[in-house]
């Protein structure tokens, strides 16, 4: 496997960036000035030293052949994942012909990545005997039990909360305050069902949020009804519905579908924050089969989670699914290659078709806030003080989110159109479409709108 001659663009190394600071500060140091020593090897890493402000140069390495995606060490002192030295060497190697020639490592970045591959190796080791410490299926059982126990009389708690609530009007939850709902929230977290207890924080944001508030207040509480009321009943479910509904209580699941190997185009990756959390996305689709898969990453205490993959490129590799009705989440598995460039783009559908498409996807999984969808054709247009993908074969729109309106891609994908059609992937839910992705007309790299 080799990773000469396989270079990104510059709007996949970016894409990487953990936020727009770090976008910025990489895009400054992807020039040869700063660097000095700089290298590569077949085997996928990329080596150099940047000169900062001390007399002292960083050391910055990275495995572009992880079977993670990138993985980056640096002698700086950030705490971010990649750091600008690894943005900027990333940008330094996929730009200028010859400014990272192919070479022998040195000892420091040789060091780096044979005490990698030794830790693998253990985590490997080790997860194998967990898994045969772990296989007690009546311990299983037991602490499967005493979790729904404490689920159960969590969601009879909630429904009392909405009843409440529904009894004495929902103007009294916009006198009540955001407290109220954040008192709920924890009574949930107790009761071992953080799905209930992330709704319970949403509807505490729905109070005085603007015109007709009511209104989605109460279409919030009757999913959470319909929630409560399906994990009450979830014995008398179909199975792919009951899978739906322990996933949205916040039950964890293991992947249950056969590995499907497949050419997966990384269609895009972006991150979510909480204080406590950051949640990384990254969406997949498979050339063969045409099939769209969710990656999930985590990381705890502002860390940015370790799976990244570059928006663009290709993996050969198995996803295996995990179970529920209409769920795309996925696991990646064994990959057999590193990520490679690809002309291939996913097949793209008419705005009445993605309305269509997300609305039998709610039929399977109410719950749902949105769906993957890529629209063909379509043309970023301003709708007085918003702005829409209108169809250019037809006298249809769909209306853009607020978040994206917010976004910098919104002006990049302006841009790539220039009043002409483009291919666009993202997501559509009740509150618009968020664009992720854009392709031009006929042939062109993405364009990454996160």
């Amino acid at each position: 496997m080799t990773q000469q001659g396989v270079r990104w663009t510059a709007d996949q190394v970016l894409a990487l960036a953990p936020d727009a600071a770090s976008r910025k500060a990489g895009s400054k140091l992807g020039a040869a000035g700063p660097w000095s020593e700089a290298g590569s090897s077949d085997e996928g890493t990329v080596w150099g030293l940047c000169k900062g402000s001390g007399s002292k140069p960083y050391q910055t390495v990275v495995d572009i052949a992880d079977t993670a995606g990138p993985a980056y060490k640096c002698s700086c002192p950030s705490r971010k994942f990649p750091c600008k030295h690894a943005l900027g060497l990333l940008l330094l190697w996929a730009g200028e012909d010859g400014a990272v020639p192919s070479g022998p490592a040195p000892d420091w970045a040789e060091e780096w990545l044979a005490g990698r591959r030794k830790r693998t190796e253990e985590k490997r080791a080790a997860g194998a005997s967990g898994a045969q410490a772990a296989a007690d299926p009546e311990a299983a059982r037991r602490r499967a039990e005493r979790r729904a126990e404490r689920i159960t009389a969590g969601v009879g708690e909630l429904e009392q909360r909405l009843t409440d609530l529904l009894r004495t009007g929902l103007a009294s939850a916009e006198q009540a305050g955001y407290a109220l709902w954040e008192e709920t929230a924890a009574r949930m977290v107790d009761a071992q069902a953080p799905g209930l207890a992330a709704r319970a924080r949403e509807l505490g944001a729905i109070p005085s949020s603007g015109p007709g508030w009511p209104v989605r207040l109460l279409e919030e509480c009757a999913l959470l009804h319909l929630l409560d009321q399906s994990w009450l009943r979830r014995e008398r479910l179909p199975d792919d519905l009951a899978a739906t509904v322990r996933s949205r209580i916040g039950l964890s699941a293991s992947p249950a579908g056969p590995p499907l190997r497949d050419h997966w185009l990384v269609l895009a990756q972006y991150d979510t924050t909480d204080p406590k959390l950051t949640t990384r996305r990254i969406w997949l689709h498979g050339t063969d089969s045409r099939r769209t898969s969710l990656l999930l990453s985590y990381g705890a205490g502002g860390r940015a989670p370790e799976l990244a993959l570059p928006m663009g490129l290709t993996l050969d590799a198995e996803v295996s699914a995990f179970p529920g009705a209409g769920q795309l989440r996925a696991a990646l598995g064994e990959q057999f290659a590193a990520p490679s460039p690809t002309t291939a783009r996913p097949h793209g559908v008419t705005t009445t078709q993605a309305t269509v498409h997300y609305g039998e996807a709610l039929r399977h999984d109410p719950w749902l806030d949105s769906v993957p969808v890529t629209l063909d054709r379509v043309v970023p247009t301003p709708d007085g003080d918003f702005w829409q993908l209108a169809d250019a074969d037809a006298d249809l729109a769909l209306p853009l989110t607020s978040s994206a309106r917010s976004r910098p891609g919104l002006w990049r994908l302006v841009a790539l159109s220039g009043g002409a059609p483009v291919r666009v992937f993202g997501e559509l839910g009740h509150r618009g479409f968020t664009p992720l992705t854009a392709w031009p007309e006929g042939a062109g790299d993405p364009v990454s709108l996160c």
